[in-house]
């Protein structure tokens, strides 16, 4: 079992981290931090003491006063130092830098010379230590405006709002998601080498996934927007940064678009209606369910799935991972509609009508038994 904790764990990185370490409880023993701990020296002592593995991602990104920033961020690393050196903690740490070490900008200063604290502490202590030179970060909840440039576009777009290209910069990019598997690739590399440190690398420039100009991010998204949202159908997500790119779109969009209600074309011989139209392939299946018998309680983490009820009266339920909110919507057959499940919300349809509830599901992949991205958990 390894003992691994995050600062900044309630950060979008740190937020997936968190919650992807959790899926594997077998591994990983999540141990929890708060941002209170660095004001207060005993707790950050035993939160360093207790960890086997230590992700510093606590950092600000932005604020309207650099020095602030600059100094905010040296501190941080300066008690993380403080409280391992004091309690004689070696664990594995890693810390998150940015592409921005090389441009002249007050941010890339703070990350380069706390990965560079961090270094030397390593090193006065025989202790292993890996700083991440990380691409542009993006994914689902990131923060609009803060996290991402994708973040920001995604919520414009999906709340009506007109998004505006500052500067059309080239971006590195990796999906958040894609940068968890480094991470936790690390820590097994570390653990499975009886962790000695010399087994880890120093530095380690991430590698990027894509290269888009901010223009052709833009273009991505908006066509999200036009055949998704104004036409019901789904884009091409045979390749992965597409998948991951569109899932970080609707993970942006409102609860009150959903349930989308379908055409029905009725006339003499009875009823039909178009349930999915997809640019790429996927999987279709049905299922009948019983009076007050409930379906799911599960999530994924890639998958992009379509629930749509066309017989009888059904019960959505949806809750993030991680949150205690729940979402609910009523589907009735006699007004077939869908909803489409965004990743990291478990969900579950419910029967709660007198007769049989029949509904089609489309999902946009196969499944694979041994790779089935589904995760249970009570909604």
């Amino acid at each position: 079992m390894i003992k691994i904790g995050i600062t900044g764990q309630a950060g979008f990185i740190g937020t997936h981290l968190y919650n992807s370490f959790s899926l594997e409880p077998d591994l990983f023993e999540l141990i929890p931090f708060e941002d209170s701990f660095f004001e207060s020296e005993t707790k950050l002592k035993d939160f360093v003491v207790g960890c086997d593995v230590i992700v510093h991602l606590a950092a600000l990104n932005r604020h309207a006063e650099p020095n602030v920033l600059y100094r905010t961020n040296i501190a941080l690393v300066q008690k993380l130092i403080d409280a391992l050196e004091n309690t004689d903690s070696k664990p594995y740490v890693l810390i998150s830098s940015s592409l921005q070490e090389k441009q002249d900008n007050i941010y890339g200063r703070s990350k380069r010379e706390g990965r560079e604290l961090l270094n030397q502490w390593s090193q006065r202590n025989g202790a292993p230590f890996t700083g991440l030179i990380i691409p542009n970060v993006f994914g689902p909840f990131g923060v609009p405006f803060y996290n991402s440039v994708i973040s920001t576009f995604s919520h414009q777009l999906t709340t009506g709002l007109e998004p505006k290209i500052e500067v059309d910069n080239k971006l590195n990019l990796i999906y958040v998601g894609e940068l968890v598997k480094i991470v936790r690739d690390l820590v097994l590399q570390f653990a499975g080498s009886e962790k000695a440190p010399a087994s880890v690398p120093k530095l380690l420039n991430v590698p990027h996934q894509a290269e888009y100009k901010v223009t052709e991010l833009l273009s991505k998204l908006c066509h999200f927007k036009d055949i998704y949202l104004g036409q019901g159908v789904f884009p091409n997500l045979s390749d992965r940064f597409d998948l991951d790119l569109f899932n970080t779109f609707r993970s942006y969009l409102p609860g009150d678009q959903f349930p989308r209600a379908y055409t029905r074309n009725r006339d003499q011989r009875g009823d039909y209606v178009e349930v999915a139209r997809s640019i790429s392939t996927g999987q279709s299946a049905f299922s009948t369910t019983k009076p007050g018998i409930t379906r799911g309680n599960h999530f994924h983490t890639r998958k992009v799935e379509r629930f749509a009820v066309i017989k009888g009266r059904a019960s959505i339920k949806l809750r993030r991972y991680g949150k205690s909110e729940v979402t609910e919507y009523i589907l009735d057959g006699e007004k077939p509609a869908y909803v489409d499940m965004p990743i990291w919300y478990t969900h579950n349809i419910t029967n709660i009508g007198d007769s049989e509830l029949f509904t089609i599901f489309w999902i946009n992949e196969f499944y694979d038994p041994n790779n089935p991205d589904t995760y249970f958990e009570e909604v």
